[in-house]
Order: structure tokens, then sequence, then C-alpha cells
């Protein structure tokens, strides 16, 4: 897929999804097999990355609240070789009001940071095979753009689109120096 999607986490029915606000839009409505909120992909605005590590291998862990913890340090190396002061989120689960919701509106571990605002999401599925984690880092942050995709009432939709103006934020850097830099960090994972 190339286009626009509203990628829906893994315990997201898609009744989470206004249908016709996204067709009205053009936007695909998909679902990932992994957890978390809802992420708007739009080209130009989302880096999407999916990494994926057999059992076994050094950088697969039995802990899932450690899990990301190598990853989340290969992406704010990433951004800092850009210019950016990035930092990687070594504590538990931090959810908020909108993080069932929205997949910037909370913090996980291994997410990434640009002083207190999300840069970087990642969301885990795993099976004996490995890990497959999928990492949406943000070049361009429009909560109100998602959330008119999203079966809300109006008065809740004004509300969140306050409260996560400030959660998340887009990085100016072109989208192909950004996956460069990542992949470089992770061929030293």
């Amino acid at each position: 897929m190339t286009g626009p999607a509203l990628v829906l986490g893994s315990t997201q029915g898609l009744d989470v999804a206004d249908g016709a606000a996204a067709a009205r839009a053009g936007v695909a409505v998909v679902r990932r097999r992994s957890g978390g909120g809802a992420v708007l992909v739009r080209p130009g605005e989302v880096v999407w990355v999916d990494v994926f590590v057999p059992s076994g291998d050094p950088l697969w862990g039995p802990d899932v609240g450690r899990a990301t913890h190598w990853l989340g340090r290969a992406w704010a190396d990433a951004l800092r070789a850009l210019g950016w002061s990035a930092t990687w989120h070594d504590g538990p689960l931090v959810s908020t009001r909108w993080s069932s919701l929205v997949c910037f509106a909370g913090l996980g571990p291994g997410e990434v940071r640009v002083g207190s605002a999300k840069v970087v999401g990642v969301s885990q599925r795993r099976t004996r095979a490995g890990a497959l984690f999928q990492c949406a880092a943000l070049l361009r942050w429009a909560p109100g753009d998602l959330l008119e995709l999203l079966a809300v009432p109006d008065d809740r939709r004004r509300q969140a689109a306050s409260d996560l103006a400030g959660a998340a934020v887009g990085i100016d850097v072109e989208g192909r120096a950004l996956e460069d830099a990542f992949l470089a960090r992770l061929a030293d994972a």
C-alpha cells in the first residue's frame, strides 16, 4: 500500500474508524496485528519500519517490557545523528486518557521523544518464531486530521485534539535521511 491509511491497533475494532469520513478523505482503513492505538500514515508524513527479530537472536528477549529498549536506542541515536536531541523511554507504559485510541497519546518502553513529545511509536507482536516490531516515526503531527477519521463524538474529538496537540511532534527531516540513519544504527545493534 502506498496511499494514505488509518492503521488501527490489534485491540481496536473497525468500528473505531469513521468509515464514511475515511472514504471521503481517500484514506484506507487497515488493522495491524500488533497492539496500540490508531496511526494515520500518509506519504511524506510518517516513516514506517517493520523489524523482525527471530527467537534465539541476541536481540530477542523474553521480557516484553524491555524487548524494545535496543530498538529505542537505535532510533534515538539515528535522530541524534540528524541533529535532534532525542531520548528513548526505558520506563513502564505511560497511559493517558487517549492512549487506547491514538498511538501517539501514550508512551511505551523503547519509544522515542524529543523533549516531552513522542516522535517514534513502537508496537510489537510476538510468536514462537520471534518478535515483529512495527515503528512509526513522525515527520508531521496533525492530531486533528487523525481524529476526524475516528468514530468519536464531536465534543470528545475537540477535547482530544486539544489534549494531543503537544503529545507528539513531527521532526523536520527528509524521510529517506531518517530511514538511512536508522538502518545504519540498526546495523550496529
